[in-house]
């Protein structure tokens, strides 16, 4: 090669190699500042919320025996008849009241007889209450006594007798509460960048959690507690 060409070649090489150094010193100091904010801090934020049920199941049962099948399907019918004017008098309508086909058990057709067992029929009787008068329906339960006087003797002790209260407005309760749990955990992770010296940068990821709706207590199920749990994650700035 003559020198002549030596020297722009020389000059071409010389520049290339600054460019790479420049280069080199650019994606390092992206790297560096890349790495920086992969610094995150993961919490979660709890929202708490106590709302009345307003929807009540309650299904209404009480058992009739008899040795005369036809008696026991006429007392059947009266008392039956007897409970359902009870609970329109109450401030029930029709379309919250359905009366289920009487259960009717033949205790001679099982082949064993208890000498024990003083009648041969018995009939299972079950009236469903389906009402969004929650407050009606617990003053009504109170008040259940008075069937007695007819004979009606309401089992509410069992577990398929017991009244069950729902909350289907978890929709009306939702953008509150999601925004009660984001602000919570920002509140915490505020307080996790303060203690460790950095700042809170923005959101990396979030994630809402699942609602959950539960009784209270077991003492009052018309009163439920609504529950969520959101996790976040923050990016930390020096």
């Amino acid at each position: 090669m003559s020198k002549n060409n030596a020297l722009p070649a020389l000059i071409l090489g010389g520049l290339l190699c600054i460019g790479l150094i420049m280069l080199g010193n650019t994606v390092g100091d992206k790297l560096i500042k890349m790495k920086a904010m992969e610094r995150t801090v993961t919490v979660k934020g709890l929202a708490e919320k106590e709302v009345r049920a307003n929807v009540a199941i309650w299904p209404i049962r009480f058992t009739e025996v008899s040795n005369d099948l036809t008696q026991l399907y006429q007392s059947v019918e009266s008392k039956t008849a007897k409970v359902v004017s009870f609970l329109k008098q109450q401030g029930f309508s029709d379309d919250e009241i359905t009366v289920a086909l009487p259960a009717i058990n033949d205790r001679q057709a099982q082949g064993y007889v208890d000498p024990n067992v003083k009648y041969r029929y018995s009939a299972a009787i079950s009236i469903s209450l389906y009402t969004e008068q929650v407050d009606l329906l617990l003053s009504t339960r109170s008040n259940m006594l008075s069937l007695a006087k007819d004979g009606i003797a309401i089992s509410d002790q069992d577990y398929n007798s017991k009244a069950q209260f729902l909350f289907t407005k978890l929709n009306d309760v939702k953008p509150e509460m999601i925004q009660s749990a984001t602000q919570n955990a920002r509140q915490v992770a505020e307080k996790f960048a303060k203690d460790s010296d950095s700042k809170l940068g923005k959101i990396k990821k979030a994630a809402q959690g699942q609602f959950s709706i539960n009784d209270r207590d077991s003492n009052t199920p018309y009163i439920k507690k609504v529950r969520i749990v959101s996790t976040l994650t923050y990016y930390l700035n020096d």
